[in-house]
Order: C-alpha cells, then sequence, then structure tokens
C-alpha cells in the first residue's frame, strides 16, 4: 500500500540546508523508492502554531515500511544529523487508503 512522509521544515539557512542536506539527500529518496511529489517553501498556516513561513516536502513511497528503510539507513544518518542544526522539521507518514 502506498505511504506519504510529509515535512514540515522551519529553515534556519536556506543556502547551507540546500547544500548540506537536500542536495545529498534527493538521490537517497529515489534509490530507498520515495518519489517528490512537491517541495516547496512558503508554507500559509490555517490553523495550528507550526508551519507559517516553513518549507513543507511530501513524497510517496511504494510503503511505510520503504520510509522506515529509507529513514533509518545507514546512507540517511549522517545527511539527518547534518539537517538537525539547520532546521526544526516535523516528519510524519500516512499510509495512502
Amino acid at each position: 500500500m502506498a505511504a506519504y512522509m510529509i515535512i514540515f521544515a522551519k529553515i534556519h539557512d536556506r543556502a547551507a540546508f540546500l547544500e548540506t542536506y537536500a542536495k545529498p539527500t534527493a538521490p537517497l529518496i529515489a534509490k530507498y523508492g520515495g518519489e517528490y511529489l512537491m517541495r516547496g517553501p512558503g508554507v500559509e498556516t490555517l490553523e495550528g502554531e507550526f508551519g507559517e513561513g516553513s518549507s513543507a516536502v511530501i513524497s510517496k513511497w511504494p510503503s511505510k515500511d520503504a520510509i522506515r528503510k529509507f529513514w533509518g539507513s545507514e546512507d540517511y544518518a549522517a545527511l539527518k544529523a547534518a539537517r538537525q542544526p539547520l532546521a526544526d522539521c516535523h516528519v510524519m507518514m500516512v499510509e495512502e487508503m
């Protein structure tokens, strides 16, 4: 069953984030079976606290298991660590019904 990873990120240093994290992460998404559906800044919040002005990323995966394999992979571990001081992120996954 298809699954989606949805990320909202408040990025502190966009140039460093793109170079250090976003560019090298993109090929890993594909390697683990994901595909980007949407990536962009300028989130407008209609309700809630987190989101206004943040960036959003939505990717589609074959399953939640595929997302977990990517998320827990050795390939991604160093990139995730590099991202953490550059952005505050909310990362979620949900299965398609």
